[in-house]
């Protein structure tokens, strides 16, 4: 392939009119050339670490060259020749940080507009996601459009042109078809349309992840849609799923932090949450509002001073009481969230706890995890150190007593992975007591240290709020306390379990069934069963509206008196 001769991939993209007005492009992109990719991949694979350092020092000397397109051509042939794969070339590009920023752009530029390979114009597009500028924006929306690039363009978008790279990420990475068209929309700046478009989105819908409900908002200008319509109650409900699903917490970005308008729209929202009629889904979604402003990424915004405890206050006066008080577990859950939300709004002649150990429990029609977090002087402190997931639940954080700072350091996990801390890792902090204070240092995510500052606790006002976490079960519901109230007795009596070679597993209620207390546990099969191979049991506790306590009690004498694989299931 001769690189110089060959059209560059701009000029490529304009030929097929992808930067037509009204025109998108099929899915996935335009099919690239041939002439766009040095080889079909199948070569010899380099070491990823390897191929890091090999681009790394290749763009660093040629931010020096001349600024002529034969230098850039140069460049696209030396990166071609590292045998390094785009998807490498384009963060290592995206992180250089170029003592000569003008002559890095210019590199960027003419790579961009000039290169004839994909690993060319990855290497551009890299360089101007910290360095583009509001002219490159048509360049990279053209490109955009060829097959593998969007991804890249998008980064490059986010700060230069929010809309744009929001209608690309959704035209490239739809949720359903209604995506697609609803780019078609607002693409033709129909704003009827694009209205009527929003209201068929199942916004609340588990297959909305994070990352798309704020790509909706971006693409159809959500605030200003609003501001167009201060009566449309059934927009402003579905500005509230979407606001919802964006603070929603399922994968390795935090996308409230990502949203430019967020402070708007959650301006919005509470000041016509009254319009809303008071039954039972919007009651839930504007507590869960004021939860993550309360103790979540939320409260992490950029807010002006008094306006967060503004919109907290008007969207807790919009929810009220519950609809219906005979509602069930989701009644429950509006009524103890918002009689505890109420009671934390602050008071402005006290002073801020520099420890506050809260436990968020998540609309039960949202089917998320109980959670617990960490406030330091106000701050929520785990969505700034760990996005790859939430806090972990209390049960193993904090009834396990291992926040107490006892006379030896104790390193303590504080929040895992969505995916699994055998996937993408866990937060961990070593737990020690210094004379008068209780430091937490040593951060290390798994096994990487993460070098952050320590944090300093007056020892006896730690001591207290680890005591009155340990003591809260006003989080609680029935099911989940019973289960709270059997894993304390087994610590206390480990015998129930241990006489018959068991040991203690998971004790909670599952997601989808709340009213119901699941005893785990594992050990060797009884006498009989033919094998000797480990087994694991459930017990279930459906919930006969005994008193917790009493149920829990009940629990632990049947286990002092049978055989507890006598009454267990075998999942």
């Amino acid at each position: 392939m001769s690189a110089p001769t060959a059209p560059s991939l701009l000029a490529y993209a304009r030929s097929l009119g992808a930067t037509a007005p009204g025109t998108l492009p099929p899915r996935g992109g335009h099919p690239l050339p041939d002439t766009a990719r040095a080889s079909d991949g199948s070569g010899p694979r380099v070491p990823y670490g390897q191929a890091r350092e090999t681009v790394t020092r290749l763009l660093r000397s040629r931010l020096t060259a001349p600024d002529t397109a034969r230098a850039a051509a140069e460049t696209e042939r030396a990166l071609i020749a590292t045998g390094a794969r785009e998807h490498v070339v384009f963060p290592v590009a995206a992180a250089l940080e170029p003592g000569d920023p003008a002559a890095a752009r210019a590199l960027a530029r003419r790579l961009v507009r000039g290169g004839t390979t994909v690993h060319g114009v990855v290497a551009g597009l890299g360089l101007l996601e910290r360095l583009g500028e509001p002219e490159d924006v048509p360049y990279v929306r053209a490109l955009g459009t060829l097959h593998g690039l969007a991804r890249y363009a998008v980064g490059v978008l986010d700060p230069l042109d929010r809309v744009a790279a929001a209608l690309m990420w959704l035209t490239h990475r739809p949720v359903a078809d209604v995506a697609r068209r609803l780019v078609e929309d607002v693409t033709a700046g129909d704003h009827t349309a694009v209205r009527e478009r929003l209201l068929g989105l199942a916004a609340d819908h588990r297959r909305m992840g994070p990352d798309a409900a704020r790509r909706m908002t971006e693409a159809t200008a959500l605030v200003d849609l609003l501001a167009r319509s201060p009566e449309d109650t059934a927009l402003l409900a579905q500005a509230v799923r979407l606001l919802v699903r964006t603070t929603t917490r399922e994968d390795h970005e935090i996308e409230i932090a990502r949203y430019a308008d967020a402070l708007a729209l959650y301006g919005t929202v509470a000041e016509r949450a009254h319009l809303l009629p008071r039954e039972p889904g919007h009651q839930a979604r504007l507590l869960t509002l004021a939860q993550e402003l309360h103790s979540g990424a939320s409260r992490l915004l950029d807010w002006p001073s008094g306006l967060r405890e503004t919109v907290l206050g008007r969207l807790l006066d919009a929810v009220g009481e519950p609809a219906d008080p005979d509602g069930g577990h989701r009644a429950d859950w509006i009524r103890r969230t918002a009689r505890h939300l109420r009671a934390a709004l602050p008071d402005p002649a006290a002073d801020t706890p520099r420890l506050r150990i809260e436990v968020a429990v998540p609309d039960p029609g949202d089917r998320g995890a109980v959670e617990t977090r960490l406030l330091v002087d106000g701050r929520p402190i785990l969505p700034e150190i760990f996005a790859q997931g939430p806090g972990d639940a209390p049960e193993q954080l904090v009834d396990t007593g291992s926040l107490r700072a006892g006379p030896e350091p104790r390193e303590v996990r504080l929040a895992e992975a969505h995916c699994t801390e055998g996937c993408c890792g866990a937060l961990y902090t070593t737990v020690s007591r210094e004379g008068p204070h209780v430091v937490w240092s040593g951060w290390r995510r798994s096994g990487r240290p993460l070098g952050l500052p320590a944090y300093r606790f007056d020892a006896d006002a730690y001591d207290a709020e680890v005591a009155r976490a340990e003591r809260d079960h006003d989080w609680t519901w029935p099911a989940r306390r019973t289960g709270r109230l059997i894993t304390a007795g087994l610590r206390d009596r480990p015998d129930l379990l241990t006489r018959w070679g068991l040991r203690p597993g998971w004790i909670s209620t599952y997601l989808h069934d709340p009213d119901t207390t699941v005893v785990t546990f594992a050990g060797p099969p009884p006498e009989g069963a033919g094998t000797a191979a480990p087994r694991s049991y459930t017990w279930r506790l459906p919930d006969d509206g005994t008193p917790p306590r009493e149920r829990a009690a009940r629990a632990l004498r049947r286990m002092a008196e049978e055989d507890p694989r006598s009454f267990a299931q075998r999942p």
